[in-house]
């Protein structure tokens, strides 16, 4: 599974997304982390957003997944 990250537009900016084929919303959307999300980012194009924390259902079935 390709890891992902949610990334916005900075202020002013218009950004393509290759995956979707449009515009980047002005809130943000969860993209691959890849070279292409990493440049827009260093050329000052996006900014990330933090990861959701897990659910707590998700973190204890996977707890006690672990278990069996």
């Amino acid at each position: 599974m390709t890891k992902r990250i949610t990334v916005v537009p900075a202020t002013g900016r218009s950004v393509p997304d290759p995956e979707a084929g449009d515009l980047l919303p002005v809130e943000g959307r969860e993209v691959p982390d890849n070279a292409w999300w990493r440049r827009r980012q260093a050329d000052g194009d996006v900014t990330t957003k933090p990861a959701k924390a897990p659910s707590t259902k998700a973190v204890t079935a996977a707890q006690s997944e672990e278990v069996k």
